[in-house]
Order: C-alpha cells, then sequence, then structure tokens
C-alpha cells in the first residue's frame, strides 16, 4: 500500500547533466572570489608563458594549481594530500579549481612538484601584486598611511634537531620520539644549527618566551582598510623586523607625498628611524622606554624624535603652534590604534591559513607560501569591502 514515506532506494544514474556550476549558490561568498582570483591570473599570463617549456607533456596548469593552494588557505584544509582527497568529492572544490565532475584529480606527488615550478617564478608575490592592484583600482588603499610589523612563523624542525655544526654531542636516542638532554649545554645559532632544517633559526619572541625553532614573517599593511600590500618571509633575528621594513618600503611606488609608518617597540631603533627620516617617511613609532634590569630607563629614539619636532615647530602665531601640535598628536595616536589591526592579518594566516607551524622547509618554500596566504586574506576581504 502506498504512504507518504518516500523509498530509500538507492540506484545510480548513467549519465549526468549538471556541472560544478549549477550546484554552487549564485550568493555563496567563493563566487566574487573566484571573480578577482581570475582577474588576477590573467595578468599572470604572461609570466606563466616563461615558467614552462614549449614542447613536452601537458602538466598541471598553474591557474588550477594557484587556486587549488588559494582554498588550502580558505578551508584551513591541513596538506595537499587531504586537499587532493577533497577534490576528489567536494563539488565547489573542483567548480573553484576548474574542473569538471569527471576529471581526474592530480596525483599529490605530481602536484608538489609543479608548485615548485611556481616557486622558482616568485609567482607569489606578483600574485599579491595583482590583487593590491584590484584593490587599489577599486579605491580602498591608502597611499600615504602604512603599518608595518613582524611575527614568527614555527619551523617544521623540532629542538633536538638542534645539532652542533661541528658534529659534537649526542643524538637523540633511538626511536620515534627519541629523548634528548640539554640541561647545561650552551646552544646559539653560531655552534648550531638544524638538521632537519638548516634555514630555520633558534629564536625567542620576548623575555619570559621560550625559545622556538622559526622563521619571521613581515607585513606592510595599509591603514584605509587594513589589507596587505607587501608581504615577505626571512630568517629570525632581532633585526630582521626592521631591515625587512625598508626593504617592503622601497618596493612602493614614489612620488604618493607624506607617507607615514605606524610600528610597534620592536621597531624605536636610532638607525631604523634615521632611515625612514632619510626615505621621507614619517615615524609614527610606540616609545620604548622601559626600564632595564640595570635601573636604567632606556633612551627611546621615537620620544626623542618627538620633542625634536616639538622644539623645531616655529608657526606664526600660538594658534597655528596649538593646531600642529594638536595635528601632529591626532595623527600619531590613530597610527599606533590603527597598527594593531595587522595582528587581525597574523591571526587569520596562522589560524585559518595553517601557518602557526610551517608544512615546508627553507626561507624560499616558506616564504612563497607566507606570501600567497596573505593574498588569501586580502581576497576574503575585498568582496566584504566592496559591497560595503
Amino acid at each position: 500500500m502506498a504512504t507518504m514515506r518516500g523509498g530509500d532506494n538507492q540506484t545510480e544514474g548513467l549519465f549526468s547533466y549538471v556541472s560544478c556550476e549549477a550546484r554552487v549558490p549564485a550568493g555563496h561568498p567563493l563566487r566574487p572570489i573566484r571573480a578577482m582570483v581570475d582577474e588576477a591570473l590573467d595578468v599572470l599570463s604572461g609570466d606563466f608563458e616563461g615558467l614552462y617549456s614549449k614542447v613536452g607533456r601537458p602538466s598541471i596548469p598553474p591557474e588550477k594549481l594557484l587556486r587549488a593552494l588559494l582554498l588550502q588557505a580558505f578551508y584551513t584544509v591541513r596538506s595537499e594530500r587531504q586537499l587532493m582527497e577533497q577534490l576528489e568529492y567536494n563539488l565547489l572544490f573542483r567548480w573553484f579549481v576548474g574542473l569538471s565532475l569527471d576529471a581526474p584529480v592530480w596525483d599529490v606527488t605530481v602536484f608538489t612538484k609543479n608548485r615548485e615550478r611556481l616557486l622558482a617564478g616568485d609567482v607569489a608575490t606578483k600574485f599579491l601584486a595583482a590583487v593590491v592592484a584590484q584593490a587599489r583600482s577599486r579605491d580602498l588603499l591608502s597611499d600615504e598611511h602604512f603599518s608595518v610589523d613582524g611575527t614568527l612563523i614555527e619551523a617544521w624542525a623540532s629542538l633536538k634537531s638542534f645539532r652542533p655544526k661541528d658534529g659534537s654531542g649526542e643524538p637523540p636516542a633511538p626511536g620515534r620520539n627519541g629523548e634528548a638532554d640539554f640541561h647545561g649545554e650552551k646552544r646559539s645559532n653560531e655552534t648550531h644549527t638544524s638538521a632537519t632544517d638548516p634555514e630555520a633559526r633558534l629564536y625567542r619572541k620576548g623575555n619570559g618566551q621560550s625559545s622556538r625553532m622559526a622563521f619571521m614573517g613581515h607585513v606592510l599593511m595599509e591603514n584605509r582598510n587594513a589589507l596587505v600590500v607587501r608581504a615577505t618571509l626571512t630568517q629570525a633575528s632581532g633585526t630582521a623586523e626592521r631591515e625587512a621594513a625598508l626593504s617592503m618600503l622601497d618596493t612602493l611606488p614614489t612620488g604618493a607625498g607624506t607617507i607615514t609608518l605606524g610600528a610597534d617597540k620592536g621597531y624605536d631603533a636610532a638607525s631604523f628611524i634615521g632611515a625612514l627620516r632619510t626615505r621621507h617617511i614619517t615615524p609614527h613609532i610606540a616609545a620604548d622606554d622601559h626600564v632595564t634590569k640595570t635601573g636604567k630607563r632606556r633612551t627611546s629614539a621615537a620620544a626623542k624624535l618627538a620633542a625634536e619636532n616639538a622644539a623645531n615647530a616655529q608657526p606664526a602665531t600660538e594658534n597655528q603652534a596649538a593646531e600642529k601640535a594638536a595635528s601632529v598628536d591626532l595623527g600619531y595616536a590613530l597610527s599606533l590604534r590603527l597598527r594593531k589591526r595587522i595582528e587581525e592579518i597574523f591571526g587569520w594566516t596562522k589560524t585559518t591559513g595553517t601557518l602557526r607551524k610551517t608544512r615546508h622547509k627553507g626561507t624560499k618554500r616558506v616564504g612563497w607560501m607566507f606570501t600567497l596566504t596573505a593574498a588569501a586574506y586580502n581576497l576574503v576581504r575585498l568582496p566584504k569591502l566592496t559591497a560595503a
């Protein structure tokens, strides 16, 4: 007897007439992102041509490969092997990458080897620049006010791999996670290196924090909508943040007018502030005047500069003096408040973008992924800013 309940009949159709395009809702958040990605990839088409030979078997199209890597950042896919598994059955992923329902998915080893070719062409930096150009064309960027900061990216190397360069010392005990005793042993980057990733450095972010094998990622952010305009990665050191900041600033277009740069106390150094003034950049740096272990207060280069600016200002009237002082103080305070948004970038890249601990080895590979993940952050933000 017929009832309202439907039958659990599991029959497979011989043919499918529905495309991945039809399965993705018209209002899905990935649709505007896919349009922006395609626009950026069109800009890079000429660069792709120079990376591939004119003869040989066709490889993975670089456009599809980059779209797949962006999905890995968008959806926190922990490995490329899992990414290939997702592409087997996830229709949304197939649509974004550009694979049809019956297209075979690549072997993970082939995928990795093709990614290496894009690394040689510095494609990640060029892709970020293409995304930033789209934001600039939509008048979403500030060309005058920026912030800079750095963060530690934990390396794919353990402290047990940090061995003396001369080959001395006892190796860890055998086994999957052999024990090692470091008590009483003085270890530094001058005398030791990692056997797993020689380019990683032992570094401690601050007093009271543990040392770890790490790289240092750097971001230059514009202050209007907190978008990444430059990203780079270096070996971890005490001067890496300031050196990377100057390197990124030197790539900005010239003739933009007065530029301000907000930064935290780690950038409060006389040499760095002097380098900014040489480049006609106004430093808005938090003053580091803490009391040292000897009981003396550290001399802050940022505070000294602010005092010099106040002393050198000679306006015609007292009202002009007050207005100028108020304007300077307001701009400085605004920069110090807005620069904290750069932590949102680091937070996203480390959690959603899976870069709290890198899956790659070497400064070049880790830096490539860091830059591409920074571009992915911009792509997530841009549709919301455009709609607003």
